[in-house]
């Protein structure tokens, strides 16, 4: 796998290119998480042409394809040399254990033999996999991908498709003057995107972040402008400003939708006439800048309602982007978990216990990758030297609670059972409600109840 190119196109490409195709879903198996080696990366498996594929522990990480079956090794002491295997059974695929020492789970649940539904968790050993049922892959698309935290552009890496193509995409104009915008969630990793630009862009001066909703109104066009010596009250001395810091290099203004109405019309000026007049100045300044621009806000709708400016906008939005949340990216969580791991962790730390990487990988991350990183932060504190236990992450994580939700039913032992009973075989008869009914030997509406009150979705096991 390590020849493999990453640069491999792996998403939609409208140019009529010879070889070029567009998408199908495919099933996908990754390889997310190495409990003992979180800085290992992930792996991406095609399913599509496969009959089979067989899991069990190796001396090292590695895939080998044989007709259409495929062996992944990895080097988990907690992992059977033949520990499972999964296989395409009636449209749909499935887990099967092959007698192993530790057992497999499913989402949860220990099982012998489950059906997959799409972002079903697997667990085996120390090793956790995610299983995407519909994942839009192109036909030229390498059949395994392995992403490392130390590959590339930091930032500019994915093993989802849809991602991964917007990142051509960037790859493609980051050299270009075209002012690029960036939108997306808060926390969803804008300024990483901002600064992989930067890099890219081969610009000699400095990438300059601006956050526009933190500066006093009254005082964003000395921030960003500069001013003279003696403009003002305290103005003891000239000040260049946030804009000519920036100049040679890239001006990144996030939270741009934030921006006083009043300071959009100086910074039009400075966008069209690529020159900047301080406060108090008389003589404008030219200056060489690239722009790129971030916003958790509807900018479309902030226009529509005059409450930011069409023709600033215009200029800003050269290029957009679309950051996707952490959520929408869930097969990219390994790869993050590990880059992060290797920003805040020592190099010498043994990595994270299965309790633990287990909560990383369930939890919704409704913060993005913001959350990962402060909840990995608060992780090294308490564990210091230790491998990463379930009671050093966060209470929102390890309840699966995130900020602001209700608070769970608190179930007796009698119903978590019931429950159990009914989501096991829910998953066995792929969600078919009648076919539960008749393997619990219960009537319908006594499983529909259920289903209400322990608030299942029947579709989700289809």
């Amino acid at each position: 796998m390590s020849g493999e190119s990453h640069g491999t196109t792996l998403s939609i490409h409208a140019d009529g290119k010879a070889g070029r195709t567009g998408p199908r879903l495919e099933p996908v198996l990754v390889l997310v998480l190495e409990c003992g080696r979180p800085r290992a990366g992930s792996v991406r498996y095609r399913l599509s042409d496969l009959t089979v594929v067989a899991l069990g522990r190796g001396t090292e990480r590695r895939a080998e394809k044989a007709g259409t079956e495929l062996t992944v090794r990895v080097p988990d002491k907690w992992m059977s040399s033949k520990h499972a295997r999964i296989e395409p059974s009636f449209g749909r695929w499935m887990l099967v254990d092959t007698e192993s020492k530790n057992g497999s789970i499913v989402d949860g649940h220990t099982t012998k033999r489950a059906v997959l539904t799409d972002g079903s968790i697997i667990e085996l050993g120390h090793t956790l996999f995610i299983f995407f049922e519909r994942m839009p892959i192109l036909e030229e698309a390498p059949a395994m991908l392995e992403l490392t935290p130390e590959e590339g552009v930091p930032g500019l890496a994915s093993l989802d498709p849809s991602w991964h193509h917007e990142l051509d995409r960037i790859r493609q104009i980051a050299s270009s003057e075209i002012p690029m915008l960036v939108e997306g969630e808060s926390g969803s990793g804008k300024e990483v995107v901002a600064r992989a630009i930067h890099l890219l862009s081969d610009r000699k001066g400095e990438f300059v972040p601006v956050n526009c909703g933190a500066i006093a109104e009254n005082l964003v066009e000395s921030e960003l402008f500069g001013y003279k010596k003696g403009a003002f009250s305290g103005a003891q001395s000239d000040h260049p400003g946030l804009v000519r810091s920036a100049d040679g290099g890239t001006l990144f203004l996030d939270e741009i939708g934030d921006l006083p109405p009043s300071s959009q019309a100086a910074l039009l000026r400075v966008l069209q006439e690529r020159e900047v007049m301080p406060v108090g100045g008389t003589r404008a300044v030219p200056i060489d800048l690239r722009v790129v621009a971030a916003t958790h806000r509807d900018l479309d709708e902030m226009v529509a309602d005059q409450s930011f400016r069409h023709d600033l906008f215009a200029r800003l939005a050269g290029f957009r982007i679309s950051v996707p949340t952490l959520n929408e990216r869930r097969a990219d969580l390994g790869v993050l978990i590990g880059a992060l791991h290797k920003r805040i962790f020592p190099a010498e730390h043994p990595g994270f216990e299965i309790d633990a990487a287990r909560l990383l990988l369930r939890y919704p991350w409704p913060l993005n990758i913001r959350e990962l990183e402060q909840a990995l932060a608060t992780a090294q504190v308490l564990a210091g030297a230790e491998p990463v236990r379930a009671e050093h992450l966060p209470d929102t994580v390890r309840s699966g609670r995130p900020p602001g939700a209700p608070r769970p039913v608190v179930l007796s032992e009698m119903d978590q059972k019931v429950r159990d009973q009914v989501v096991a075989s829910l998953r066995e008869h792929q969600g078919n409600v009648s076919a539960v009914a008749r393997a619990l030997d219960k009537d319908r509406k006594q499983i529909q109840r259920w289903i209400k009150r322990f608030a299942l979705d029947p579709s989700t096991y289809r």
